[in-house]
């Protein structure tokens, strides 16, 4: 992980998510149990335990993650009308992962009618995520 001192990481992905939620530090751990994401960047906790941002890889991209400040005109805000897609190959793996470390099954993992394997997930902090992976042989 680096410092705020340090150069900041280079952001991966053609589009980087970069979501708002109530506990980023707890979030960023998460993601790192459930994901296997790797923290690049955080910057310090306030004296309320929130920080402005927190950088993760995962699956090959970036992931940035704040906490609420709405005395500063952000405040926290449910998660809707999306879902992050995460596509990988060992599907299995991912997802039993993800289960383990307590992410709740929204679409059980499954093929599908286009022919991969799909499931869908929520994690503790609200945000839906999808896993899809092509059905081999």
């Amino acid at each position: 992980m680096t410092s705020t001192t340090d150069a900041a990481p280079e952001a991966r992905g053609g589009v980087v998510p970069y979501l708002q939620v109530d506990g980023a530090v707890k979030a960023a751990a998460f993601y790192v149990r459930a994901f296997g994401a790797e923290e690049v960047a955080r910057h310090p906790v306030d004296e309320q335990g929130r920080t402005m941002h927190v950088h993760l890889y995962l699956n090959g991209g970036s992931l940035m993650l704040s906490d609420a400040y709405p005395e500063h005109g952000y405040p926290l805000q449910a998660p809707q009308a999306f879902s992050l897609m995460l596509p990988v190959d060992d599907i299995d793996a991912w997802w039993d992962r993800a289960v383990a470390a307590g992410a709740e099954v929204v679409t059980p993992l499954q093929v599908m009618f286009w022919g991969d394997r799909y499931g869908q997930l929520r994690d503790p902090f609200g945000v839906s995520w999808a896993m899809n992976a092509p059905v081999k042989g």
